[in-house]
């Protein structure tokens, strides 16, 4: 091979990079927009769901558990006065919740007799089950925090009562990485995996078409120059490029985002090149294929956006997907790099743990830059 043409195809490629300020804008300020975008609207985290509350206690005990419940966030509540405006409210289905306290509900609490508990009715719009399973988590656990701090304060409860919280105070949860369970900490580690990596596809699915639709690659094929010294040159700019847009989209995540970086910062550029290489190669192949730019770029759109949506993880959990397509999914880069970047930002996961991925996304890249050489046509046929 001779590297000194790929070296003279890879400056050309770049003066036209540099020439042309849409590709520019593309690939350096589009990222930025979209890790903004993504990263501060996308939010799986539900808050301020509309409650309505029908007190029918109006104790003490109510209220401040209404208080707890109020004060954590997630939910808003709107009273309900009198049955009317409960049974209208059932009917009218515009709310995430209704929740209903039963008479005697600060009583029974007060007498800390677990046969007779406080009762209190919670009916969740099942018409969104995420949001509904999320509810009901949420509402629990204030129920359980409430139970164990009334169980500490109040002596003269049962001494059922007293043990049953005592056991259940003996468990002790912890979420490690990710404490707060914000999904920031979730969602935005996985945005170099879905807006670079579709970049990468679409900068580079329109190279070789361009040069087929100017006339350009006719002059080219002229030369001595051989398909992989072309692929290659392709690619090599580029590659400098979207390096540059992962590097634009770590920084944003550590300092915007306040995203923590614990892992091996080597070991995610090394996954971080040699993903890109792959995505810069599956684009050439594209664009060495069709050979038409309108074409190219559908292709683009289709390949790159995708499987990065569907088969990365990133929206549907592989482990809820049927058998066929959890296996079809081995084949695409985005979940693979989707589970290094995720492991690196929030756990200090080491290449032993990473190895398969990393592989995984090595031959990827090998086989898109081998299938775009061996597709290159050197011949002036359609």
């Amino acid at each position: 091979m001779n590297f000194r043409c790929v070296y003279s195809i890879a400056v050309k490629e770049y003066k036209h990079i540099m020439r042309d300020p849409f590709t520019l804008a593309v690939a350096l300020i589009l990222p930025m927009v979209f890790v903004g975008l993504f990263g501060f609207i996308i939010d799986l985290d539900y808050k301020h769901m509309p409650l309505k509350v029908r007190d029918n206690d109006q104790s003490p005990v109510s209220r401040r558990f209404l208080q707890e419940v109020t004060s954590s966030g997630y939910f808003d509540l709107k009273g309900l006065h009198g049955q009317s405006q409960a049974e209208a409210a059932l009917n009218a289905n515009d709310f995430a919740g209704i929740l209903i306290i039963d008479k005697g509900f600060g009583r029974n609490i007060m007498r800390g007799d677990s046969s007779r508990p406080g009762k209190a009715q919670l009916l969740i719009d099942g018409s969104d089950n995420a949001r509904a399973a999320i509810m009901l988590n949420y509402m629990t656990g204030i129920a359980q925090k409430q139970n164990e701090r009334y169980a500490e304060e109040n002596t003269d409860a049962a001494p059922r009562v007293q043990g049953a919280s005592a056991l259940a105070g003996a468990l002790r949860s912890r979420f490690l990485f990710n404490p707060e369970l914000n999904s920031r900490w979730f969602i935005v580690p996985a945005l170099n995996t879905i807006i670079i990596g579709f970049l990468a596809i679409v900068l580079t699915a329109l190279t070789v078409a361009k040069e087929w639709e100017n006339g350009s690659m006719e002059l080219l094929l002229s030369t001595p120059v051989r398909p992989a010294e072309i692929v290659l040159g392709k690619l090599a700019p580029y590659f400098l490029l979207t390096f540059f847009d992962i590097l634009i989209v770590f920084v944003l995540a550590i300092l915007v985002f306040k995203i923590p970086f614990v892992g091996s910062f080597m070991l995610y550029m090394l996954a971080c090149a040699v993903y890109i290489t792959g995505a810069l190669a599956l684009g050439v192949f594209i664009s060495v294929v069709t050979r038409v730019q309108q074409s190219a770029i559908q292709f683009a759109f289709a390949v790159g956006l995708l499987p990065s949506l569907i088969f990365s993880g990133f929206i549907f959990p592989i482990e809820n997907m049927p058998a066929f397509f959890r296996y079809f999914t081995v084949i695409f880069p985005q979940r693979w790099f989707l589970l290094i970047s995720r492991n690196l930002f929030l756990s200090d996961a080491g290449i032993s743990s990473l190895s398969f991925a990393l592989c995984a996304i090595a031959i990827f890249a090998v086989c898109m830059i081998l299938l775009s050489v061996n597709k290159f046509k050197t011949d002036l046929e359609p």
